[in-house]
């Protein structure tokens, strides 16, 4: 009888056990609880102050991948400006402008920009204290995106063109990847000639190449703005003195860089100069008599501050009519 009673009472003494341990469960999540929220609710002595300096961090977010921040450099053109920010804003994954205005002593157009808004994405100007070529290659921290794509203040892309450009420059992020090529022959006796096409070397057959792609129309990333600061003082020097080849210099850079020609030329189908257009009447620095004979001063001056010609040629040209193709531009087909 004794025996039989324990047995019936067994399942009684089972559920028993079950209630313990979910009370013990219930305890724990409770306790965690409240270990989580005290953690993350501010502290009695915080203060008003804290909470508000909580509330107004900004959150910390990677950089975009799949826009792009445009650098543009003005200097005495701002009707053409104006009318080049009017024309980019229209352009699919566009982040953020940058606007770098050099023109020292003039009014910057921000509130007349803004008084004719609202505009899809955001501009910001960047005034300058000394006008200097190079302005264009600091690092901002207005900069939120990987990809920069960096114009002239005269140069106009269509649309299809740069939307074209980035979906490559996203499957070459470490080259620059633009519009404008242009190349250098170095002689029997080490001396280096910069030019574009027409510049042909003496052992040269058929075909076109190029070892520069210049950032006046151009996709890279924003590494290179870093790297660029990190570059030896005489490369500095040498653009301040001339207002010249930061372009060529950020070549060498990226050249030196990866090991692999500094950029890829992807033939625009809409790139006009609206120069002509800017009722300043103000001529970029490339119609100068010495412009040439500058740059080819620079690429023999960076040479010997790289110590080397780390810039290699490509025959490689994207088009969108044929991916790629061959930069051959005599060619009758």
């Amino acid at each position: 009888m004794a025996l039989a009673c324990g047995v019936r009472s067994c399942p009684n003494i089972c559920r028993r056990g079950r209630i313990h341990l979910c009370l013990l469960s219930a305890l724990a999540l409770l306790f965690l609880f409240v270990v989580v929220l005290d953690a993350w609710l501010p502290q009695a002595n915080e203060g008003i102050a804290s909470l508000e300096r909580r509330a107004s961090l900004p959150a910390r977010l990677p950089l975009s991948s799949h826009s792009f921040t445009i650098i543009m450099q003005s200097y005495n053109r701002t009707d053409l400006l104006l009318k080049l920010l009017n024309h980019y804003q229209a352009v699919p994954h566009l982040h953020k402008v940058i606007v770098v205005w050099n023109s020292l002593g003039e009014k910057v157009p921000q509130d007349l920009w803004e008084s004719l808004g609202p505009h899809p994405a955001p501009v910001v100007f960047k005034e300058q204290s000394v006008n200097r070529m190079r302005n264009r290659l600091q690092p901002f921290q207005e900069i939120e995106t990987e990809a920069i794509l960096m114009l002239d203040d005269d140069t106009l892309i269509s649309t299809p063109d740069l939307v074209f450009a980035f979906s490559v420059w996203k499957q070459f992020p470490d080259q620059i990847v633009g519009f404008v090529p242009r190349k250098h022959v170095t002689a029997a006796s080490g001396v280096h000639s910069y030019g574009s096409f027409e510049l042909r070397a003496s052992e040269a057959t058929s075909g076109d190449v190029y070892s520069m792609v210049l950032i006046g129309a151009a996709f890279f990333h924003r590494r290179y703005l870093e790297k660029f600061q990190q570059l030896p003082s005489r490369v500095h020097q040498l653009i301040d003195e001339t207002q010249n080849c930061d372009d060529i210099a950020m070549n060498f850079l990226v050249a030196k860089h990866t090991g692999k020609p500094a950029g890829i030329f992807v033939k625009p189908v809409d790139m006009r100069n609206l120069e002509k257009d800017a009722s300043s009447g103000y001529t970029g620095m490339w119609h100068r008599a010495e412009h040439l004979l500058q740059r080819s001063y620079c690429l023999n001056q960076l040479a010997a501050i790289f110590g080397s010609m780390p810039l290699r040629h490509s025959d490689i040209m994207v088009s969108q009519f044929g991916f790629p193709n061959y930069a051959n531009h005599k060619s009758k087909i």
